[in-house]
């Protein structure tokens, strides 16, 4: 016998195994709407410029967008020498990584690593 459990029914095969689940339809929304939003990446042209070529996360994600300096800065509002002293840092805050994070449409894990 199938029993409702946090209102999700389990239906079994012959053989007893979970063969279907059946569950309320918004909790199957979101599910889905869990599911839409896709890992980050990094592509490899970002990984092959910081470990090849030396080039700051910032930088290497920067250039694989086809922006300029001052195309980013100007999306941070700031000034284009500000933006190219923050590509230059060996190891930008984490503040600074969400700020430009939002200026190139960028998850912090892509450039967090």
């Amino acid at each position: 016998m199938n029993a409702l459990t946090d209102g999700v029914q389990i239906l079994r095969d012959a053989s007893g195994h979970p063969a279907f689940a059946v569950l309320p339809f918004a909790q199957y929304q979101a599910l889905l709407a869990g599911a839409a939003k896709p890992e980050p990446t990094i592509p490899n042209t970002v990984v092959n410029a910081v470990f090849d070529q030396g080039a700051s996360v910032i930088a290497a994600w920067r250039e694989h967008l086809h922006l300029t300096q001052a195309e980013v800065a100007s999306r941070m509002g700031i000034s284009q020498a500000a933006f190219a002293q923050m590509e230059a840092a060996k190891r930008p805050r984490k503040a600074t990584l969400a700020k430009v994070g939002a200026a190139l449409g960028l998850d912090l894990a892509q450039l967090a690593w």
